[in-house]
């Protein structure tokens, strides 16, 4: 049984990951670029799958040589079950094995939520619940053969509460839902894995640029650290969810938000 108790040992053992193979999906960019290097730096081997980054081979070099583990970088789109399915078969004939699935691709829109179609609310869903439902899925049967696995879903402070001023519905929804997912499969998967989420709040990422200024103002007024965190400040995080660290947690969610979603 996964959650069977470890023999104690100290704590730099319990978070070392050497030997141990990754999946981070959306790994080339943003908090997803920070879990591969994260979890690298811990020791593990690293697969990146991206969707549309033009460096993810670049970027699967440079972790393997800062960290000399083995990282290589696959394309696959996370909404079509089949081929994430493949796409893991694939990383598990090379790697030879898989122990860590982080499912963190994710996109997000603001639209007024009497003003969205069909299509906005789908590519939503299919992105960040649909595709993360059929990444672990994929792990999951891995992990059911060989009696062992950890999967970490990247959801959101937006899945517990609604932000303001923009308006976000399908976003908060289809994160809400991730967290949810994620306590359904720790209880369903808890004989062969552990599954667990973290939510972050506002991460100093390329996607925050693109809103107005007071928008930005905004946010700053609501988070007690008045600032935002820098990706770097979640692989941590990552690290012990995928590691023994974490050996008797499953089920969970970590907000790891500057205290916004507190006042």
């Amino acid at each position: 049984m996964v959650l069977a108790q470890p023999q104690n040992q100290s704590v730099v053992k319990a978070f070392d990951l050497t030997g141990k193979v990754a999946i981070v999906t959306g790994g080339a960019r943003g908090i997803g670029l920070e879990v591969s290097r994260g979890l690298a730096e811990a020791g593990a081997n690293v697969a990146i799958i991206y969707n549309s980054s033009k460096t993810a081979e670049t970027t699967a070099y440079e972790i393997a040589s800062a960290n000399n583990v083995l990282a290589a970088a696959y394309r696959a789109d996370v909404t079509n079950q089949a081929e994430i399915e493949a796409v893991v078969q694939n990383v598990v004939r090379d790697f030879e094995k898989l122990d860590i699935m982080v499912a963190n691709s994710g996109i997000a829109s603001c639209i007024a939520a009497e003003d969205y179609t069909t299509e906005q609310w789908s590519d939503i869903m299919k992105v960040n619940l649909d595709g993360a439902f059929y990444s672990a899925q994929a792990a999951a049967r891995v992990f059911k053969d060989q009696g062992h696995g950890n999967i970490v879903f990247t959801a959101s402070v937006s899945a517990t509460l609604v932000n303001v001023p923009q308006k976000q519905a399908a976003y908060n929804a289809s994160k809400a839902g991730v967290v949810q997912l994620a306590k359904c499969l720790s209880v369903e998967w808890v004989d062969f894995c552990r599954v667990n989420c973290i939510s972050p709040g506002f991460i100093a990422t390329d996607i925050l640029d693109i809103h107005p200024v007071e928008w930005r103002e905004k946010w700053l007024s609501m988070i007690p650290a008045n600032r935002m965190a820098q990706t770097y400040e979640l692989k941590g995080a990552y690290v012990f969810c995928a590691s023994d660290a974490s050996s008797y947690m499953t089920g969970a969610n970590i907000v790891i938000d500057g205290g916004y979603t507190l006042p």
